[in-house]
């Protein structure tokens, strides 16, 4: 189970707060973070993760494995700055957006055209012709946004499994 986590490469203290609880109780339902691997949201995330056991790799836009966050278990280095948020959205099962700006933006656009399910804590929320579009899950904490993402994860897992079971 990879679950991304995107966010804010800089981020105010409580947004730090909400991502480090995120890591944490995902690592304790056993799941991989895969997110930018930089600062902010990213490195609050990839804390949270390692204080509890997880695993975290960090989708680097730049040639340099050092510039990770000092909680990156396995950094991937591009080369291809924010064409690199792709990689990251597109390699995991859910993904889960706290706040964020215009990269924020691009992931969840990424992942939602994949058919990935993007939960959202006090992040984006997205309209068209003037009409509210609900494609962002909407959760007002740490522990729903964990929830929903573990659960539309295993629902995946098992279509998936169904439909190569298939003849």
């Amino acid at each position: 189970m990879i679950i991304a986590v995107i966010g804010d490469s800089s981020c105010p203290p409580e947004k730090a707060k909400l991502a480090e609880a995120v890591g944490e109780q995902l690592a304790q339902r056993g799941a991989t973070i895969i997110c930018g691997g930089l600062g902010g949201v990213m490195e609050a995330v990839c804390r949270g993760a390692k204080s509890k056991g997880g695993l975290t790799i960090g989708v680097l836009p730049g040639e340099d494995s050092n510039k990770a966050n000092p909680w990156v278990d396995i950094p991937i280095v591009t080369g291809v700055g924010y064409a690199r948020n792709m990689a990251v959205v597109k390699s995991a099962q859910a993904a889960i957006a706290i706040g964020g700006n215009y990269g924020t933006l691009s992931e969840i656009a990424y992942a939602l055209k994949g058919g990935i399910p993007v939960i959202g804590l006090n992040t984006w929320s997205l309209s068209q012709n003037g009409q509210e579009d609900n494609s962002i899950i909407r959760v007002y904490s740490t522990t729903e946004a964990v929830d929903k993402a573990v659960s539309l994860t295993k629902r995946h897992e098992a279509h998936e499994i169904t439909s190569q079971s298939l003849p």
